[in-house]
């Protein structure tokens, strides 16, 4: 019988990444052996839908028909990729059927987003061991009240991971005597050919070469100009992917990946959508994210763009050159290798994995 794994990440119906995210660090840990389940607590509404209300109440006051094809479109594909845990967890709940835990990845640990709670710092009653996989702050401070959530509860960890290098700082600082490792996102620990299985072209799609838009702060006048500019000069289409006018706005976690993969340059201020970006070979330009009232969560950006030697893909401020269109990931490619192999290594160890060979 094999081992079980609980994994504790975030839950919604409007983000892209985290669905993809959950999915990867689920297949991964299939592939080494083990049954997996997504927990889930307040996030919980009935046996088939699973909601943040407070990430899409805004939308659905705007419009109604296009928010319910494209949440239908993210519970089919809960239905159809995750595995969820058929019972609510809370911190009274006793985990007694898992052999382990793993919170992560996705700003799990963002506490303006919702993170830092008791299921995300395994703060409840189970013989489990306690891990986490590139769990994300999101953030580059924490306040006092977060870092004793942190020293009471993520201490009492087996094996800690992070995504980001200032999550790794913040932690140290903490934790003086923990060991804490940065790895790659868990959607990079599957291949560009395994993300192809589960992608599916959008109803709306014309085979017309595009600019994809995926941002998910405010796109100043300047930048718009600048990508309409582009767009004209190389003859493309616009999707702007999070405008509900948008047909293209209804897609869901399996069409975002077919428009990542096919797009002629993505335009973006996302961590995953410049992650995609870079694993189907595809140009992008990432942005600053230009958002009110929120903390500074560009850390995740600059760890990708460090790790993976892809300056050369931020926006410099002034204009989008030819330069930004032309890309080789060659080497980036060679470094992430070497990065799932790190990944890989440190969850077989947590996990005390006798499958040693991962396919």
């Amino acid at each position: 019988m094999n081992k079980r794994v609980g994994i504790i990440t975030m839950i919604g119906l409007n983000n892209y990444g985290n669905r993809l995210q959950n999915y990867a660090l689920q297949e991964t840990l299939k592939r080494l052996g083990y049954d997996c389940y997504t927990l889930y607590n307040r996030e919980y509404c009935n046996n088939r839908k699973f909601f943040v209300l407070r990430n899409i109440k805004h939308f659905l006051k705007k419009n109604k028909s296009i928010n319910k094809n494209r949440e239908k479109h993210f519970i089919e594909f809960n239905e159809k990729f995750i595995q969820f845990y058929n019972k609510r967890i809370t911190a009274y709940s006793s985990l007694k059927n898992f052999d382990y835990l793993i919170s992560g990845s996705d700003q799990v640990w963002n506490p303006y987003m919702g993170g830092l709670r008791d299921l995300d710092t395994q703060n409840m009653r189970t013989k489990a061991k306690k891990i986490s996989y590139a769990a994300s702050f999101g953030i580059s401070s924490l306040e006092k009240k977060h870092e004793k959530i942190i020293l009471k509860n993520i201490s009492k960890f087996q094996a800690i991971s992070v995504r980001e290098l200032q999550g790794k700082k913040l932690l140290e600082n903490i934790l003086k005597n923990k060991k804490i490792e940065v790895l790659v996102d868990p959607t990079l620990l599957l291949s560009k050919q395994d993300w192809e299985q589960i992608m599916q072209q959008p109803k709306a799609f014309t085979n017309k070469k595009y600019i994809l838009n995926y941002f998910l702060g405010e796109i100043s006048p300047t930048v718009k100009k600048e990508i309409n500019q582009i767009a004209e000069k190389y003859h493309c289409d616009i999707i702007n992917l999070l405008d509900q006018t948008d047909p293209f706005y209804e897609c869901g976690p399996s069409e975002f990946l077919f428009l990542e993969k096919n797009a002629f340059l993505i335009c973006t201020d996302s961590f995953h959508s410049s992650l995609f970006a870079f694993l189907f070979d595809v140009p992008f330009i990432v942005f600053d994210r230009k958002q009110q009232n929120l903390k500074n969560i560009n850390s995740r950006i600059e760890t990708l763009i460090n790790t993976f030697k892809l300056e050369n893909r931020e926006y410099d401020g002034e204009s989008i050159k030819d330069k930004n269109i032309k890309h080789d990931y060659k080497k980036s490619y060679e470094i992430l290798k070497i990065e799932i192999e790190k990944s890989l290594k440190f969850l077989k160890n947590a996990l005390d994995c006798e499958n040693k060979k991962y396919e």
